[in-house]
């Protein structure tokens, strides 16, 4: 009995946050960085609530997590996801942080290409922004080199959005540069309009060219 109390009490708030349902892109961030006040510096300026948001990302698992549904503890919660997520960002972007994410991206963790020519390339989580509240989350592909909206929507425990803030805009192109080798072997494939066997590419290319000519003529 005693041994499940211990077992329970040693559940953090962090393996609990990062084991929600939505919450599949996230890694378990070591409470040794984040006591470590050099790598959240600033970031008391950007999250309500700092000092009680804080105290709950480094405590326990909470025993019911229907009691973030409202009031005082749940704006609390929403600070706490907020201070998670911003630390998040540039715990990834750590040799420790690119190494968990590979293994995630090895393991299939994240979305695949929705671009049916990239036979289901696997993506890396990017923001747009590394402010909080301008773009939810997306994904980026390393094979057509675009980004694109996540296919299921992925949220948060109180079906909030997840912000890009969370992954920055920075975190895939540090993890391909660090590992040159999931950058894929082969590039894109462009798809080539088609009548009749015969290519319409460049008859495509010069019709996109007379219609950006027109839009852009100083006599429309």
């Amino acid at each position: 009995m005693d041994t499940d109390d211990d077992s329970e009490s040693n559940y953090s708030w962090i393996s609990w946050f990062c084991e929600e349902r939505g919450n599949d892109f996230f890694c378990e961030i070591s409470r040794e960085y984040i006591i470590d006040n050099f790598n959240i510096y600033g970031l008391d300026s950007l999250v309500a609530n700092y000092t009680e948001a804080l105290s709950m990302v480094l405590g326990p698992a909470p025993s019911n997590p229907e009691d973030y549904d409202c009031g005082s503890l749940g704006e609390i919660y929403r600070s706490a996801v907020d201070l998670y997520g911003l630390t998040h960002a540039r715990f990834i972007t750590t040799p420790k942080g690119l190494a968990i994410m590979k293994e995630k991206f090895e393991d299939e963790c994240f979305e695949s290409c929705p671009r049916l020519l990239c036979e289901e390339q696997q993506t890396l989580p990017i923001g747009l922004s590394n402010e909080l509240n301008k773009y939810q989350l997306m994904v980026y592909c390393p094979k057509c080199e675009d980004i694109y909206h996540c296919k299921e929507g992925p949220v948060l425990t109180l079906t909030t959005d997840i912000d890009g803030a969370f992954f920055g805009t920075a975190f895939p192109h540090m993890l391909l540069q660090a590992y040159p080798s999931l950058v894929p072997s082969q590039g894109s494939v462009s798809y080539i309009p088609r009548i009749y066997g015969l290519s319409l590419i460049h008859i495509c290319r010069c019709r996109r060219y007379a219609v950006c000519r027109s839009r852009w003529s100083p006599y429309h």
